[in-house]
């Protein structure tokens, strides 16, 4: 994702939750300091190239739907879900996430070498602070949603589920499938809601650059308010 066709919708995201740009951009700063000069991961080492990758969402139905995580090629979860596919014997490939859930999973993941696209936002520096620092920074692929400054950078994306998918387009993925993705969970805030709405507005306008449609969205493609561009 090309920051300057990512910057558009940026600024739609933070007007829509109000949201600072300058927040962002110090989160995206202290994560920098916080890798240094370390040798981070590098994505494209997944081999995603022309793979089918699994996108899983933290929804009710991931369980029920993970034996079709355990048949792609690559599984990248949104935060807990990975420690959900784990309990049923599905292994991940990436971890994303903002560090707002069970970090000692994410630690533990970097430790073991798998990759972890750890994000930083406005919202999250304590986290960003007290977490990163205990990380395997050779497993960490540092994210922003704001304009990327090495070694941090930006796939697009706004949640963890998003960011996961725009991860996968951006190292090739030939198929993308997605499990666990629940937008209609009643369980969920107001503002987690508007998130998964963002969420599906987001990846609409990833299949359509695509030129594909993804299972995910059928039957629900005409009440999607479209991102232009």
């Amino acid at each position: 994702m090309d920051y300057d066709t990512w910057e558009p919708v940026y600024a739609a995201l933070l007007e829509a939750f109000g949201y600072g740009r300058d927040g962002d951009e110090r989160a995206r700063n202290r994560l920098a300091e916080l890798v240094g000069t370390a040798e981070t991961y590098d994505p494209t080492e997944l081999d995603g190239d022309g793979a089918t990758i699994a996108i899983a969402g933290a929804g009710p139905s991931l369980e029920a739907e993970a034996d079709r995580a355990a048949a792609a090629d690559l599984v990248f979860a949104a935060s807990t879900a990975a420690d959900r596919l784990e309990a049923v014997g599905v292994a991940v490939d990436c971890q994303v996430t903002d560090l707002d859930k069970t970090p000692e999973t994410t630690r533990a993941l970097s430790e073991s070498g798998t990759p972890v696209a750890v994000h930083a936002h406005g919202d999250n520096v304590p986290a960003v602070e007290r977490h990163v620092p205990s990380l395997e920074l050779s497993a960490v692929v540092p994210t922003t949603q704001a304009e990327p400054a090495p070694p941090v950078v930006n796939f697009g994306g706004f949640t963890d589920g998003d960011r996961a998918a725009f991860l996968a387009d951006h190292l090739g993925a030939a198929d993308l499938i997605f499990v666990g993705w629940d937008f209609d969970d009643p369980a969920v805030d107001p503002e987690k809601r508007e998130k998964l709405r963002w969420a599906e507005r987001l990846l609409h306008w990833l299949e359509r650059r695509r030129g594909e449609r993804f299972a995910v969205l059928d039957g629900r493609r005409d009440d999607i308010e479209p991102i232009e561009g």
